[in-house]
């Protein structure tokens, strides 16, 4: 436990260090639990989710970073590999292909090239999955943009 607290405290450090630098990213730590963290992420360009902000919630095992953090969307999401109510995420680093050397930040940059490039044949959200699975790029883009404006844009006045 104490390897995953110096190795956290030291991710934390270098988050603080690094704020300005990436502005797509915002990764906060609770203030009562290093192994509870939090993070705003902008939607890519050029995708269905551009524009939107999306909150995540880590939580990090006291293996870590033997273990991978489990993280999901707090903000609702139309993506083949996010669940739609739990905003659980399908993605390989986060489960059998994860290694210690990926961090906080890290898993970030993955969900947003995730987000970016769906996988469509693994997917936790099937409506999305099979909108994109038989070829309607467009219905799965303006169902996730919709759902984007909806959940995760500024509201304006």
């Amino acid at each position: 436990m104490q390897a995953s607290r110096a190795r956290l405290f030291k991710e934390y450090k270098e988050v603080q260090r690094e704020k300005s630098v990436d502005p797509d990213i915002q990764l906060v730590c609770d203030d009562s639990n290093i192994f509870k963290w939090n993070a705003l992420i902008k939607g890519p360009s050029e995708t269905p989710f551009e524009g939107g902000v999306f909150q995540l919630a880590f939580s990090v095992p006291e293996q870590y970073p033997l273990q991978p953090p489990q993280v999901r969307f707090l903000t609702k999401i139309f993506h083949p590999n996010v669940h739609f109510k739990t905003g659980e995420i399908c993605l390989d680093i986060l489960k059998n292909a994860w290694s210690p050397a990926w961090t906080l930040q890290s898993v970030c940059w993955a969900i947003i090239a995730l987000m970016a490039h769906p996988e469509p044949d693994s997917p936790l959200n099937c409506d999305s999955g099979n909108l994109l699975r038989s070829g309607d790029i467009r219905g799965y883009q303006s169902m996730a943009r919709m759902y984007t404006g909806l959940a995760a844009m500024p509201k304006k006045g």
